[in-house]
């Protein structure tokens, strides 16, 4: 899978992502909860193969038909995660090799894997305005395949309209969980904060996680240029020069907005350009949460 690099994985494993908050989750003592161990239930069968445990084998499937078969457990978790990946049309947009919905795969893929590895329930959501894709969480080894797998087919479509995607989306989610949301937060910005408190209000962990290229925010153009919205093809004529420090001044009152409404109502909002060596944007956020008592 190219969005799980071989030194990649070899870094995670060494990483833990601690719960901030406390919900609904329970791992062997990296997570805060309410709820104390573990349960397994049997999820499917699969033929025996050199090494496994002899334990393991079925032996009344043995005696019908004389072959060895390995009973699968699929195990019960209490924390569940969700990843929200936003691939609406903006999220298409890249000034050099990767676009935001790139990055934000890659993300959200190393997040699956490390969660997976602290055996960690975990769903994924892919919206835009007028669709979802919804894996509910599970954890068993096959799940993280088929969510790389539906990441992997995806391709950016449709508009923006995150207050609509999240609470339909919202509706799927009957525990309390840990929330991490990948988009370039494109839409009403009242209409954005609103979404995320509505699934804090729920008491789940949120983790925003505003995807951004460099070029949508330094604007260095030295000429008039025609700019093209991606979402409603729609077209307009103007001069970067002209309009660079308004524009930029409105960014930054927009992210100082998010940053400071979100930690009023205790979500986790993180800004990254999309040309930030990937293990920064990454291990560096971790190794943060890492030292949060």
């Amino acid at each position: 899978m190219k969005y799980l690099l071989p030194e990649i994985i070899h870094k995670i494993k060494r990483l833990d992502l601690k719960a901030k908050l406390v919900v609904e989750g329970f791992l062997s003592g990296f997570h805060k909860s309410s709820y104390k161990g573990q349960a397994i239930e049997f999820a499917d069968y699969r033929p025996y193969l050199p090494g496994d445990e002899l334990k393991r084998i079925d032996w009344k499937i043995f005696a019908k038909t004389d072959k060895f078969w390995i009973r699968e457990y699929e195990e019960e978790t209490n924390l569940r995660a969700y990843l929200l990946l936003d691939n609406s049309c903006s999220m298409a947009y890249k000034s050099k090799e990767i676009s935001k919905f790139e990055y934000s795969s890659f993300l959200a893929a190393c997040f699956a894997y490390l969660l997976f590895k602290q055996h960690d329930s975990v769903g994924i959501a892919i919206f835009n305005k007028n669709n979802y894709q919804y894996l509910p969480p599970q954890f068993s080894k096959f799940h993280l395949s088929k969510i790389l797998e539906t990441i992997e087919k995806t391709k950016p479509e449709g508009e923006t309209d995150i207050l609509r995607s999240l609470t339909e989306i919202g509706k799927k989610i009957k525990k309390r969980g840990l929330i991490i949301i990948f988009s370039d937060l494109f839409d009403n910005k009242d209409n954005v904060l609103k979404a995320l408190k509505n699934l804090r209000h729920k008491k789940n962990e949120v983790l925003v996680f505003h995807i951004l290229d460099p070029n949508e925010v330094n604007l260095d153009y030295n000429e008039p240029i025609i700019v093209r919205d991606l979402e409603t093809k729609r077209e307009m004529m103007l001069d970067p020069r002209k309009i660079k420090k308004e524009y930029q001044e409105s960014l930054r009152n927009l992210f100082l907005y998010y940053k400071r409404e979100c930690i009023a109502h205790y979500i986790d909002y993180n800004f990254i350009f999309t040309n930030w060596p990937f293990e920064y944007a990454f291990f560096n956020y971790l190794e943060k949460r890492a030292r949060i008592k």
